[in-house]
């Protein structure tokens, strides 16, 4: 028997603790290794592919288009960002829309757009409140937006600007406005991904909405993970009954092609002119033309309501294996959204799933993450199922480091 042919990676800079396995090719929900091994695929590409693999619909327009042009620059107008960004106002609600190439740099503009507010308004230096257990990049100021001192270290000085109070406290967030007085915005994940699958609660979000209005403050809603039908409606926060004035995205927009944008509602949509703001490869043809035929599939194929019913089964499911399990503190999320929190570090999981067939990932040091692509078959949440319990069960029943 032939020895499985293992990566190595030599001349590539070592900033990823990488599971010996390198994936060659995938189809609908599977993947399969360079070694002809197959996997099930429950994150997706950390929340990206939408359409999972190789999807029928999706291959041939990305052909279509590469035979085409795949950049140009915005030098010149791209037709395919207006049908995209009108796409995403009618889904939304909102009104414009930036193209970038990912979620950090959709944040980024979104820290830019609210220092512009408060600058233009006068108020100098302008402060943004941010939430513990945040995370939304790994840019300097994006960095110093997320709460995770794991991945502060080594980069200071931060950059000043951010008040930070606990997620789903009213109370901290109608406190930290009374003692400062700058801030201009307030910017938190509707459901928070890296942080731990922790979503903010309904009433919670619908209070920010009474509060940033009654203070003139932006209300922004990082959806780059839980935005894009994972939950089962297009964005996370429409579960509320709310319309942010900026919602940075990214991830599954693209259904594997980098795309990340900034939507915003009418308070925020003009505070960007020519010249504050750019970007090289944003918004190029093929890109759009991703973001167009991902969203035209996923209304076609009725995406939203799988991701709902799907992610449904695959919660219940969870739920009755853990049920009453000393070491499982909760299972929380909605649709293809799913965290299962133990109450101990848990990260010598992803080997042992991995060796069962099934790519999942551990977050925030106690939480498995599971982010399918929307496609996902009522069949497949319970393979995840009937793999990962026993693996958990397992693993609780070791003692505790």
């Amino acid at each position: 028997m032939n020895a499985p042919v293992l990566p190595s990676e030599p001349h590539v800079m070592h900033t990823y603790g990488r599971l010996p396995v390198a994936l060659s090719h995938g189809q609908g929900c599977w993947v399969w290794d360079v070694n002809g091994r197959r996997y099930l695929d429950g994150l997706g590409g950390i929340a990206v592919n939408t359409l999972g693999h190789a999807h029928a619909k999706l291959v041939p327009a990305l052909q279509e288009q590469i035979a085409k042009l795949i950049h140009t620059s915005n030098y010149f107008h791209v037709p395919l960002q207006e049908t995209l960004a009108a796409k995403l106002c009618e889904l939304s609600g909102l009104t414009n829309v930036f193209f970038c190439n990912s979620g950090l740099e959709a944040n980024e503009a979104a820290l830019k757009i609210a220092r512009k507010y408060g600058n233009d308004r006068g108020i100098t230096p302008p402060e943004v409140l941010v939430f513990e257990g945040a995370f939304h990049g790994r840019s300097i100021a994006t960095l110093s937006a997320t709460a995770n001192p794991k991945i502060h270290a080594g980069f200071g000085p931060l950059v000043p600007g951010f008040v930070r109070v606990p997620l789903n406290d009213i109370g901290a967030v109608e406190a930290a406005l009374k003692a400062h007085p700058n801030i201009t915005a307030v910017f938190l994940e509707t459901i928070q991904g890296e942080g731990g699958v922790n979503p903010a609660r309904i009433e919670f979000l619908q209070a920010l909405r009474r509060v940033c209005d009654e203070h003139d403050l932006l209300l922004m809603l990082d959806e780059v993970q839980c935005g894009i039908g994972r939950t089962g409606k297009w964005f996370a926060h429409q579960w509320a009954g709310i319309l942010p004035d900026v919602m940075p995205l990214a991830k599954g927009l693209g259904s594997g092609v980098p795309v990340g944008a900034v939507v915003c509602g009418p308070r925020a949509a003009k505070i960007l002119q020519p010249g504050n703001h750019g970007t090289t490869f944003g918004g190029n043809p093929l890109a759009m033309r991703a973001g167009v035929e991902t969203l035209r599939i996923m209304e076609e194929e009725g995406l939203l309501a799988n991701a709902a019913k799907v992610g449904a089964a695959l919660k219940a499911g969870l739920e009755r294996e853990f049920a009453g399990m000393p070491g499982v503190v909760e299972v929380r999320g909605q649709g293809l959204m799913l965290g299962i929190e133990l109450d101990r570090p848990c990260g010598a999981l992803l080997g042992q799933a991995l060796e069962a067939g099934l790519l999942m990932s551990v977050t925030s040091d106690k939480v498995i993450r599971l982010v399918p692509a929307l496609i996902l078959s009522e069949a497949e949440a319970a393979q995840i199922v009937a793999i990962l319990a026993p693996l958990v069960k397992a693993f609780l029943s070791q003692p505790a480091p």
